[in-house]
């Protein structure tokens, strides 16, 4: 693990085992293609993308891969999240099971939905 704060998401995800590594290029992945128009950068010095603000971040623990995609993503899959271990904005995928890549997809989509609302939202003021 890294102490210092990474550049960028390369550099977050070069300071892991090889096996951890490709769990977090899967997600990093995974999210792109869902949210294409989204910009990666290092926020709270953890892979972040953004989107009209905060889409969602994830970072690599010990034991499993923290994903954070702020609590009204958590809220809206509970049912798909309550084999997980979650907290208001994040949920715990082991690294010993397979990580949920379609589940990621559809929380990804959802936010970007939500952003681009609150957005709109916004700029009617």
């Amino acid at each position: 693990m890294t102490t210092t704060t990474p550049n960028n998401i390369d550099d977050y995800i070069a300071g892991f085992p090889k096996d951890v590594q490709k769990i977090l290029q899967q997600i990093r992945a995974t999210v792109k293609k869902a949210a294409p128009e989204a910009d990666e950068t290092i926020s709270y010095a953890i892979p972040t993308f953004t989107l009209k603000g905060n889409l969602v971040h994830f970072a690599a623990f010990k034991n499993h891969i923290g994903f954070y995609p702020a609590p009204i993503g958590i809220e809206a899959f509970k049912k798909e999240l309550s084999v997980y271990k979650t907290g208001k904005g994040s949920v715990q995928f082991p690294l010993d099971k397979p990580i949920p890549l379609e589940l990621i997809t559809e929380i990804v989509q959802f936010r970007v939905i939500k952003n681009l609302e609150k957005d709109k939202k916004k700029k009617q003021k």
